[in-house]
């Protein structure tokens, strides 16, 4: 097996399964109806309502979903279990799951007036499901959010070439949106414009004259107000020492809420949408580089085309105790490039109001989804070539060796994928908050008017957030990210099963994926619960100086249970309204109401 055949099998899953499947489902199933009224056209407000050209809504969506997880999850994979598991699951997973999630959920919404999926399990299901999903998807979010923002924030502290291509992204993100809804410039000039600056800026970030800017200057200036000393240790599980935080990585943490504050509270058009299409470009590039690279290596650089990690690891029972089952592990350790539970509630609340015609959701949602499975396969080729590593690191090392075959310089190379990899998690962190201020104020915005403001809704969060990174409990936090994330889109699928159910169509193209990741991530759960206890909370009972990870491990596994509570709640009254949409009592409705 070698990079060449790996990009084959790659560009053919994704041509044979939107071509022969999901477009086979849009037209037979889903029906879309390019004559239909969308509640982007019937309720547009300039705000969260926006028509907008599918060229661009693929790039905002496509965007929007991909995060850290296409590139963690298949690093991650790859190292526990081989290559071959790894590209197995993000082969079936998106042709059978992963696309049909997304494309449902945005239809879903669209044929609903734009109501998202908590709404949808109110009306669906049983009015409790709205307040657990409720509670669910703020806890989901803000374990995703803390997460992300500190990966944004050490990525920013740690390598100086990084955040002057971001900087210069926050610019052209305001531009590109007055560009285009002000200036009313044509989208390919802006495009040109707005992309072409920011790659720019992201090629000079290895200059020394501009990164010395950050390392020497900023970094080096915050840290004196400590005397360059850290402020505290956080106890890190997966390392052998404890976490030292700086000033200076307090610093950048402010900054990424500081952006993920503006994608939060201003229209979507001024900010959010234009720097996630900016950043779309980005990111299309390192893949398209990356993944010609890949292929083009077997001639040109055959160190760079040879898998050198094995294709099957044999199961060695983890380490500390730690239990790391393939089944069901792996289909939790890869969620996004397979299936994503965040990409189904984003698109139900983000995509699905700006969508202009129906017929835009396959190649929108269904689109994005295969394309991000590119990226996953990518981060997957970028660490079986390299042999070992693991994070951004490892990730930006493999594609910057990719992209090096067409002549760019090495360190300018490596610039390009680190840039990447920011954009890819900080873009979709604002999006996070966004959508974490929307389910704050449908939540509690009708007992507390004071949640009904957006500012106050996404300081909240944002403060939360905050508090986590500082804290350390987000080291804790991810390590339930796979689990709850994979249970959300089983949930998804539910509300969608439903809903099909309802209305009288066939439901079995998500329903037997709807039962398989239900099961899967219930188990998943249990298993990460175990983990916790016997290799952090075990351990460090009674022992001096382990305290944070006796509370953290505690909450964690706490959240575990309550996640699994949550979600066999929401089955249990899944299953009972599928039998009565299936077999409705005498004189009673067949349907839910309203639907479509």
């Amino acid at each position: 097996m070698n990079t060449l055949f790996a990009v084959i099998i790659g560009v053919l899953t994704f041509y044979v399964g939107y071509r022969y499947y999901a477009r086979r489902i849009d037209r037979d199933v889903i029906q879309a109806d390019a004559n239909r009224m969308t509640p982007a056209r019937l309720y547009a407000d300039g705000v969260d309502f926006v028509p907008t050209s599918r060229n661009v809504l693929y790039g905002y969506h496509f965007k929007s979903i991909a995060a850290a997880g296409p590139i963690v999850g298949a690093i991650t994979a790859a190292n526990l279990w081989g290559w071959l598991p790894a590209l197995l699951w993000l082969v079936v997973g998106v042709c059978f799951i992963g696309w049909a999630s997304d494309y449902s959920a945005i239809m879903l919404s669209v044929r609903n007036e734009g109501n998202s999926l908590s709404a949808m399990a109110h009306r669906l299901i049983t009015p409790r499901s709205r307040t657990i999903f409720f509670v669910f998807i703020f806890f989901y979010l803000l374990l995703v959010a803390g997460a992300f923002a500190n990966l944004v924030a050490d990525v920013l502290n740690s390598q100086a070439q990084a955040p002057f291509g971001i900087i210069v992204l926050m610019a052209m993100g305001l531009l590109l949106g007055q560009m285009l809804y002000r200036w009313r410039v044509g989208l390919i000039l802006a495009t040109a414009i707005t992309v072409g600056l920011t790659v720019v800026a992201v090629l000079l970030g290895p200059v020394p004259a501009i990164s010395g800017i950050f390392r020497d200057g900023i970094n080096a200036g915050v840290n004196s107000l400590s005397g360059g000393q850290p402020l505290y240790a956080v106890v890190n599980p997966m390392a052998q020492a404890p976490t030292n935080v700086l000033p200076s990585y307090i610093f950048w943490g402010l900054f990424a809420l500081v952006f993920c504050y503006l994608g939060s509270v201003l229209p979507i058009w001024r900010w959010a949408q234009p720097v996630v299409y900016i950043g779309f470009w980005i990111t299309a590039a390192a893949i398209v580089l990356g993944l010609l690279g890949a292929a083009l290596a077997v001639v040109v650089r055959p160190e760079l085309a040879a898998f050198n990690l094995p294709a099957v690891k044999a199961f060695d029972g983890g380490s500390g105790g730690a239990f790391q089952p393939i089944w069901p592990m792996l289909f939790v350790t890869i969620a996004c490039g397979a299936i994503s539970g965040w990409h189904a509630l984003f698109g139900s609340v983000g995509t699905a109001r700006q969508l202009e015609y129906e017929t835009d959701a396959l190649p929108v949602g269904g689109g994005s989804m295969f394309t991000e499975f590119l990226l996953g396969l990518l981060a997957l080729l970028a660490v079986t070539v390299a042999g070992k590593g693991a994070g951004a690191p490892a990730f930006a090392s493999g594609l910057g060796g990719f992209i090096s075959i067409f002549g760019l310089p090495r360190p300018y190379a490596e610039s390009l994928a680190f840039a990447a990899f920011v954009v890819i998690v900080l873009v979709v962190t604002q999006l996070i908050f966004r959508v974490m201020r929307v389910t704050l104020t449908e939540w509690l915005g009708e007992s507390i008017p004071a949640f009904r403001n957006v500012h106050v809704a996404t300081v909240v969060s944002l403060a939360i957030a905050l508090l986590l990174m500082l804290s350390g409990t987000w080291i804790y936090l991810w390590q339930l990210f796979g689990g709850a994330n994979q249970l959300m889109a089983s949930l998804s699928l539910l509300v969608v099963t439903l809903w099909l159910v309802s209305s009288g169509r066939s439901a079995t193209f998500v329903g037997i994926p709807m039962v398989f990741m239900y099961v899967t991530t219930m188990f998943a759960n249990l298993v990460t619960a175990y983990n916790l206890y016997v290799t952090v909370f075990a351990p460090s009972v009674g022992k001096a100086g382990r305290e944070m990870p006796v509370v953290g491990s505690a909450l964690m596994i706490i959240v575990a249970l309550l996640l699994i509570g949550a979600a066999l709640v929401i089955g249990y009254d899944g299953l009972r309204a599928y039998r009565r949409y299936r077999r409705p009592e005498a004189g009673a409705p067949t349907r839910a109401p309203r639907p479509a």
